[in-house]
């Protein structure tokens, strides 16, 4: 593997887009130190900040995009997560029609949370444990240009707490040379980020991108040590999960010996349908199944 390429922050897009000029050019294989941003483009300093003082034109930008030479259309670009590095504060906001409780919020509101002890300092009683992931990542769809602030079939802003230290993806290359890019961290959140943010943070993130051939996916997946989640942004999150499950069954059940019906009774068992965010322009559900189930069927993926 060669020496980490360093991408800056000042790279920044606001949308994955087949049109962007690339950052940078890497090779398969390369490992990439990438520069983030929060979502608030580090606008907001202090508790005070008022709404009317963001520009919310400047929201969730990602650092890219990356070039990857040899990547196809049709090939499946795999991202390990090697490490995320988090600034030393984060910030939350939240207020009126923003996330699910906006209906019932007056103004807007802002926390800084000190980052202190691996943990992020909510107030004198609570002090969260930091779970870093990172919210918008993937690449240029297939067609026309996608904010970061929405997810979809090429990633984007997923905001799954599984997409963390350790954790590979595979997205679907869709553009020629992928256009990687990511950004939107959060030091802490929870499943469904139903407030709307996180403890957003900016960091820097170390990833390994390679390029697989002779496999082709339509959304996302992500994997770890305890298991493989396919992950789908819907109008709905009942078209979410549903379709969640569907690809991951696509997925694994011709891998075994087992019939469909009988697979299905299996992903009934252990399979786990699960939230990923609730509060974006299209909803993200994921299906996780365990490894030891890929074990014991000798299935590797994407090999």
């Amino acid at each position: 593997m060669s020496s980490a390429v360093a991408v800056n922050k000042e790279n920044y897009i606001y949308a994955f887009d087949k049109n962007h000029k690339p950052a940078v050019i890497v090779q398969s294989g390369d490992q990439i130190v990438i520069d983030t941003y929060d979502c608030f483009q580090n606008q907001i300093q202090s508790e005070s900040a008022s709404f009317q003082s963001i520009d919310w034109d400047q929201i969730n930008p990602a650092t890219g995009p990356v070039f990857v030479s040899g990547a196809l259309p049709g090939d499946i670009l795999k991202v390990k997560i090697d490490n995320i590095e988090l600034g030393d504060k984060g910030v939350m906001a939240t207020g009126k029609d923003l996330g699910i409780m906006g209906h019932r919020l007056e103004g807007f509101e802002i926390k800084i949370l000190p980052i202190e002890n691996n943990k992020a300092v909510f107030d004198e009683h609570v002090q969260i444990p930091l779970n870093p992931m990172i919210g918008v990542i993937g690449v240029a769809p297939e067609k026309d240009a996608v904010s970061c602030g929405t997810p979809g079939a090429h990633g984007g802003n997923m905001d799954t707490t599984l997409i963390t230290t350790g954790a590979t993806l595979y997205f679907p290359v869709f553009q020629v040379g992928a256009l990687f890019g990511l950004g939107d961290l959060h030091a802490a959140m929870g499943d469904g980020e139903i407030g709307v943010s996180g403890v957003e943070i900016p960091g820097k993130v170390t990833v390994t991108l390679e390029v697989i051939k002779g496999h082709s996916i339509t959304f996302p997946f992500v994997e770890n040590e305890d298991g493989i989640a396919s992950l789908v942004s819907a109008q709905t999150l009942d078209e979410a999960a549903k379709k969640s499950v569907e690809l991951m069954i696509d997925l694994l059940q011709p891998q075994t010996n087992l019939t469909l019906s009988h697979f299905t009774m299996l992903m009934s068992a252990v399979g786990q349908s699960q939230i990923s965010q609730i509060v974006d322009p299209l909803l993200t559900a994921r299906f996780f199944v365990p490894k030891w189930i890929l074990e014991a069927y000798e299935i590797e993926v994407f090999q």
